[in-house]
């Protein structure tokens, strides 16, 4: 079994504007994966931005 070493995670607070409607969508969806906000919207940016074909990156 691996061994489990605990560590901080560098995270840095922003802030981002999103229409009303958006925002219900996010907090619904967290709320059925039971996620904060927060590691709800980390996870769908990291989602695409590992799917971004590489023509979109550049």
């Amino acid at each position: 079994m691996a061994d489990f070493i605990p560590k901080q995670y560098r995270k840095e607070q922003f802030t981002i504007r999103m229409e009303q409607e958006m925002l219900a969508d996010v907090d619904r969806l967290a709320s059925e994966y039971s996620l904060s906000r927060s590691e709800f919207i980390v996870q769908c940016v990291r989602f695409a931005m590992e799917h971004m074909s590489q023509k979109e990156q550049e």
